[in-house]
């Protein structure tokens, strides 16, 4: 991975961060009373509940993908450490999907909502499983890798021993 990709890469990452932060500070805002609402008022906080653990779920994708890109950069990622934070990936996206679940169950109750939108967050909520179970698929690939550089490792060494 070249130095600019990651240079990139991690400018992407900080300004995603910071405008989670602000937006979770909104939503605390909101939920507190000091900035009134009315489309959700009956249902302001958990609707902003579900939302703050939702950015939640985004700022721990991009820790992970941090330390991913530095294990990049350092030549460590195929290596058990790396799956660690492959597992927590694939478990704020499954989390993620539970709240859009839960976020159309709680707008869906009441006719808070037209129910075009609640079938629009069912389709996000498969939508984003299916990125869990896409990066589930890359975690195999990273299994598969760790176990070759292993086998090449021990290959290497047996080599070695016999020159």
């Amino acid at each position: 991975m070249g130095k600019l990709t990651v240079l990139g890469l991690r400018a992407v990452m900080v300004t995603l961060h910071a405008g989670s932060v602000c937006a979770q500070t909104v939503m605390v805002l909101m939920l507190t009373g000091a900035i009134q609402e009315t489309v959700f008022a009956a249902r302001r906080a958990p609707v902003l509940l579900i939302a703050f653990l939702g950015v939640m779920t985004i700022q721990v994708v991009l820790i992970c993908v941090w330390r991913l890109v530095t294990m990049v950069q350092r030549g460590t990622v195929f290596s058990h450490a790396a799956f660690r934070y492959v597992h927590l990936v694939i478990g704020a996206f499954v989390a993620a999907a539970l709240l859009v679940f839960a976020l159309g169950a709680v707008l869906a109750s009441g006719h808070v909502v037209p129910p075009g939108v609640v079938a629009l967050l069912g389709g996000v909520c498969l939508a984003v499983f299916g990125i869990a179970l896409i990066v589930l698929v890359l975690r195999m690939l990273l299994a598969q890798a760790v176990a070759r550089d292993a086998e090449a490792s021990q290959l290497g060494a047996e080599l070695a021993e016999v020159i």
